[in-house]
């Protein structure tokens, strides 16, 4: 009997830390996407120091992330894109240029999309849309298409290309 307790005591708490582990590990990057829409909904709006306030906060989150938190194969993934995310977040945070915001835009969503593949970022579902005038993707929280690449000159034109998490 006292070997079944210890078996099921072992049990759960190698369950408990399991979890534990998984919620560590979505909590160290998951402030990256609500930073990251904060971006692409400025460009949505057309509002350039909104995209460079909220892309200087994205920098300063990927710069935060604590990789100990974060299993081997995620760590792998965040460290190998963290250098090209924080370069186009830069360049966003640093320039009034809307036009020149999108261009780092496409590259940093096209990287961003590559972690939020590799590593769980929510438990909400993440839409990866295209457009296809500017040849380019972006990561939304709706399935309603908002463009951040046109604006309101195009606001709906794009596709959702994929989803994740759902």
């Amino acid at each position: 009997m006292k070997k079944i307790f210890l078996m099921v005591a072992l049990i759960a708490t190698t369950v408990t830390q399991l979890l534990f582990a998984q919620a560590t590990k979505s909590a160290a990057v998951s402030p990256l996407l609500k930073s990251y829409y904060g971006v692409k909904n400025a460009l949505v709006a057309s509002n350039s120091a909104d995209a460079a306030t909220g892309s200087a906060e994205f920098a300063k989150a990927i710069a935060s992330v604590d990789m100990k938190t974060l299993a081997a194969p995620d760590m792998e993934t965040f460290m190998f894109l963290q250098e090209k995310l924080a370069f186009d977040a830069r360049h966003i945070s640093e320039s009034k240029d809307i036009a020149h915001q999108r261009e780092h835009f496409a590259n940093l969503s096209a990287n961003f999309f590559k972690l939020a593949k590799a590593v769980k970022l929510t438990d909400e579902t993440v839409y990866y849309d295209y457009c296809p005038m500017k040849k380019s993707y972006w990561l939304s929280a709706d399935a309603a298409i908002k463009n951040p690449y046109y604006g309101s000159q195009m606001l709906t034109c794009g596709k959702v290309s994929e989803t994740l998490n759902k």
